[in-house]
């Protein structure tokens, strides 16, 4: 077992994972601490150490919100489970967990970014343990990034200093961890040339972002968005907040040092770590992607769209839960005025899929409600096929049924349990079914990360059920219920109707 390897600044030492197979190295830096000068500059590389560095724990995780233990919140019940993990500005360190026993095995890489809205979050979430995909012949690798203020802020005296990287210190913290896999790997007995990058949720929306830079030539072969990306649609859909242009964000990031009480950049950066932090979090500021047209060109899902993106395989999905756009209406006219204006002449089409004639409000609320996630999915999977690209994108849906007391239905990001085959860290009352349909999940995520493919043989011997790509002609995916099937059915008439109206509104039908 590879229990010490040689990275480019050093020795590193890990420990076997539960699984003595596998080894786990925690806590190794890929960049200098980002304080001090450092302090919203792109990431600069890391000092060689002497000796053998033990990367036996987890590093301090980003400096974010502090978790407040509350029972009716279901992330704090879920896995947000520690108020008294440590807390640090310096926080760009990753985590390994490899299989391998030499160095000359050439092993597909997985690199994860983890979700929380870019504010909040850490790779020492009990859901993204490693050992499980890493079981399956797979180097897994989680990276840390800066988050909110310290990872997203944009000023005029930061774009004066660093023109070349002014903006989105965050992502480029997630870059930075992808280009150290893919210097370093191999001596974990991974594949440089066979990286897949994914997350989930803001971590989705990061593998995007990813996708669609300019900067990211060759970096990865393969992409997983879970849950990650979104489109608006009715008025009140429930979506991120735009990305801001430079300008924009650099007026926020003034009027904030403003209310800091400082003048300039010097000033901001001998400011105390924590006292930052409780004032962002006073602020009450939402911190996120600027459109640099360096990192960032553009509004990441309209660049996917339009074909801007690294041509790798994708696969995406959504639980079936979460995030629904519905229709904002007190009344049957109001509903029939909000349609005409959406949709125009095609109104009267929209209003008889969503049974107008019948005069019941709530169930024509009901048939025009969307997965807002599927429904974007659905439009770049469209897009996709409309631009003739033979890039692979395999869709599912998770629709298992989860139990608990507290009966949440398939809520936003409780899939992880399952594509991380995670379950036993849990405490909800998983059974045999749950089980089962994890270690197919997980096996068809790490076939996916090996191939590109997510076909391939079950743990039991038995052939997995074989999950196609996802086209407009045929639009259909893997729905993981009480076990994997992929479902040869169209998504309904009016997430059909949708999805065309997207592109007549848009103007871009190719």
């Amino acid at each position: 077992m590879l229990r010490v390897v040689h990275v480019e600044n050093g020795m590193v030492q890990g420990l076997p994972a539960a699984d003595p197979r596998i080894t786990s190295f925690k806590g190794i830096p890929f960049a200098a601490p980002p304080v001090g000068e450092n302090r919203w500059r792109a990431p600069q590389p890391v000092q060689d150490w002497e000796g053998e560095l033990k990367a036996y724990d987890f590093a301090p995780i980003s400096l974010q919100a502090p978790t407040v233990i509350d029972v009716n919140n279901i992330y704090t019940r879920e896995w947000s489970v520690d108020p008294d993990l440590p807390m640090d500005e310096d926080c760009l360190y990753l985590n390994v967990w490899t299989p391998a026993v030499s160095t000359d095995e050439k092993l597909p890489v997985f690199v994860w970014y983890f979700g929380g809205g870019l504010q909040v979050g850490h790779t020492a979430e009990m859901e993204f343990d490693g050992e499980r995909i890493a079981r399956r012949g797979i180097v897994v690798v989680t990276v840390n990034y800066r988050l909110n203020a310290f990872g997203f802020l944009s000023h005029p005296e930061i774009t004066a200093e660093s023109p070349d990287a002014p903006a989105n210190f965050g992502h480029l913290d997630q870059q930075a961890g992808t280009q150290w896999v893919k210097r370093n790997i191999a001596a974990f007995g991974g594949d440089p040339d066979q990286i897949t990058i994914g997350g989930q949720s803001a971590g989705g929306g990061s593998v995007l972002s990813q996708l669609t830079s300019p900067q990211n030539d060759e970096l990865f072969q393969r992409a997983v968005i879970m849950s990650g990306i979104f489109n608006p649609l009715y008025p009140n859909s429930p979506v991120p907040p735009h990305n801001r242009t430079l300008k924009e964000a650099e007026e926020e990031g003034a009027a904030f040092f403003e209310y800091l009480g400082v003048s300039t950049l010097k000033e901001a950066r001998k400011l105390d770590a924590v006292y930052l932090r409780d004032k962002m979090l006073e602020y009450g500021k939402f911190w996120g992607t600027v459109m640099d047209q360096l990192y960032c060109t553009g509004n990441p899902y309209n660049l996917f769209l339009k074909g801007q993106y690294h041509k790798v395989p994708v696969m995406l999905g959504n639980t079936s839960s979460e995030f629904f756009s519905v229709p904002d209406a007190s009344s049957v006219d109001e509903f029939k005025a909000n349609a005409v204006e959406l949709f125009g002449a095609e109104a009267e089409k929209y209003l008889n899929l969503c049974t107008v004639d019948s005069g019941n409000l709530e169930e024509m609320i009901q048939k025009a409600s969307v997965n807002n996630i599927e429904y974007a999915s659905r439009v770049v999977v469209k897009a996709n096929s409309d631009s003739g690209s033979r890039v692979p994108m395999y869709y599912y849906s998770f629709d298992a049924d989860i139990p608990g007391w507290d009966n949440p239905g398939t809520f936003h990001s409780v899939d992880l349990w399952f594509h991380f085959e995670t379950l036993a860290k849990c405490w909800r009352p998983f059974v045999g079914k749950h089980y089962d349909l994890a270690r197919q999940m997980c096996n068809y995520l790490a076939y996916f990360i090996g191939t590109g493919n997510p076909n391939g043989k079950d743990s039991t011997g038995e052939e997995l059920p074989l999950w196609e790509p996802c086209t407009q002609e045929a639009p259909y995916g893997m729905v993981f219920a009480d076990k994997a099937e992929f479902v040869e059915e169209p998504p309904g008439e009016v997430m059909q109707f949708l999805v065309e109206q997207y592109f007549e509104r848009q103007s871009i039908h190719r």
